[in-house]
């Protein structure tokens, strides 16, 4: 299974605003920090925001700040509502599926499987288990930022 780049900047993102739980953030100083894209950020932080992961501030001196504890952030919660689509396979998809072999097939339940154990790993982190006393990763990213 393959994250969307839209994942991977959301998880970074949130990685970041909790390494810096002080204060705001802006996404001018995330996208610095890692070398992205700003504009892409922005959508980011907009839906992490309307998905309750973030708090955004507006206007003049406005940034992002976690909703909540890094401990409260699962990894598995944030994948499954930034991943659009799921389907691994054409048989995963129940409406538009043309598969020949649906049925006596077994591929679509080993991999539903597999789904689900990827899933159940990524329930049992948080947010904090890659930010809490990870002092080098804060240095090098509060350092570029």
């Amino acid at each position: 299974m393959r994250l969307t780049v839209y994942t991977d900047y959301a998880l970074r993102l949130l990685m970041y605003v909790a390494l810096k739980n002080e204060g705001l953030v802006t996404i001018q100083e995330v996208a610095g920090a890692y070398g992205i894209s700003r504009n892409h950020l922005m959508k980011v932080a907009y839906d992490l925001g309307r998905f309750g992961f973030l708090e955004t501030v507006r206007g003049r001196g406005g940034g992002l700040r976690l909703a909540r504890a890094p401990e409260k952030i699962g990894l598995g919660e944030v994948v499954r509502r930034m991943e659009e689509d799921f389907t691994l396979v054409e048989c995963f998809a129940k409406d538009s599926s043309n598969c020949r072999i649906e049925g006596p097939c077994r591929l679509q339940h080993v991999l539903g499987d597999a789904l689900h154990a990827y899933l159940d790993v990524l329930d049992g982190y948080s947010l904090a288990d890659l930010t809490v006393r990870n002092a080098s990763l804060a240095k090098r990213l509060v350092a570029v930022g």
